[in-house]
């Protein structure tokens, strides 16, 4: 089982971050360069959705079946875990959180991945794509008006 711990700080509220974080449209944003997502629903997600999709990396790899459970979701202590599979992944498991930081708030992504042998590859993907996610969500906030500098 491999490990990812990302954590991103944004000069924005715990609840605007939050909004960014469960919003499924925002996601399509921030993995368009990396990712392309066919079929994810829009709006915000949900506890007990499940969502079928497919993904090609880079829209140049062979669309392939991805599917991801949101488990849990709390607006109020602004966290939710899911559990997804496909694309060669057998289980993935997010847990994904936003707390109050000394600048305004920050997103902690942690994540448990079991890809067989080609774990340690995923698990450097994963890190590279949630990194990759930090300019388009400051983009987004700032498009909501949402960072204070």
């Amino acid at each position: 089982m491999g490990k990812v711990h990302v954590v991103s700080e944004y000069a924005c509220t715990p609840d605007q971050l939050w909004a960014v974080t469960k919003d499924l449209d925002a996601l399509r944003k921030m993995n368009a360069r990396m990712v392309r997502m066919e079929g994810l629903p829009s709006g915000d997600m949900y506890a007990g959705q499940d969502i079928q999709i497919t993904t090609s990396l880079f829209g140049r790899t062979k669309p392939q079946v991805y599917r991801i459970v949101v488990t849990e979701l709390s607006d109020e202590t602004r966290e939710f875990r899911s559990t997804e599979h496909g694309n060669g992944v057998k289980s993935w498991k997010h847990h994904g959180r936003v707390e109050r930081a000394p600048k305004g708030s920050r997103l902690v992504d942690d994540i448990e991945i079991d890809a067989g042998w080609m774990t340690p590859l995923v698990v450097a993907w994963a890190n590279i794509l949630y990194k990759a996610r930090h300019k388009p969500r400051l983009q987004i906030l700032r498009d909501r008006g949402a960072l204070t500098e």
